[in-house]
């Protein structure tokens, strides 16, 4: 069985790529959601005085091969194990999520069209356009209280590494999406298009 479709949703980081996730899931329930977080390469040695040793924000901190792997298995209607990610301590988890296939895939994260590979399996190319001021404020606010970080590890690591990375590795992929969304899930008028065309792949048999 095939037909399935993945629909991209990319950024920088504090875009508002979860908050639209979260605003198609409260009407469309029937879908897989796959991070790209999830596929990062374990980092162990990292901690808040060294942040800057693993770089997040560039394409190579991220296992591509597995996830092309399993981004395939899934269009051809194959389950897949996905892994999960501990953010606490930079390292893949032992567990892992088994998957069955859905038609509607929501595929999300940093620098999903960067490699040709990925970007050739996405159906649907989004990318959420938000202020650098908004962004940094929304990642400070998230890594202070969810993943264990001081305020001089975030704002250190955001200046040397993360806005480098956006403007080299981010920013140009948004030539790529089919769509651009201002201000991410707040943007109700991109949500009013982007649903009921979600719902209809959803609905296919």
């Amino acid at each position: 069985m095939h037909g399935v479709k993945i629909i991209g949703i990319t950024g920088g980081s504090g875009s508002g790529k979860t908050t639209i996730v979260r605003k198609i899931s409260e009407i469309i329930p029937d879908f897989l959601f796959i991070p790209q977080d999830n596929y990062y390469k374990s980092a162990e040695y990292m901690n808040n005085k060294n942040i800057t040793a693993f770089n997040f924000d560039h394409p190579d901190a991220f296992d591509n091969d597995y996830l092309i792997k399993q981004l395939e298995a899934l269009k051809n209607f194959q389950e897949v194990d996905m892994p999960q990610y501990d953010f606490v301590h930079h390292r893949r988890m032992d567990k892992s999520i088994r998957l069955k296939p859905k038609k509607l895939i929501i595929f999300e994260g940093i620098m999903i069209f960067f490699d040709k590979r990925i970007r050739d399996l996405i159906d649907l190319k989004l990318f959420v356009d938000t202020p650098d001021d908004i962004r940094f404020i929304r990642r400070l606010e998230r890594d202070t209280t969810e993943r264990g970080r001081t305020v001089e590890s975030v704002i250190r690591q955001y200046i040397e590494v993360v806005r480098p990375g956006h403007y080299e590795f981010i920013e140009p992929t948004k030539r790529y999406a089919d769509l651009i969304i201002p201000e991410g899930g707040f943007n109700q008028n991109a949500l009013k298009v982007l649903i009921p065309f979600l719902q209809n792949i959803s609905d296919q048999n």
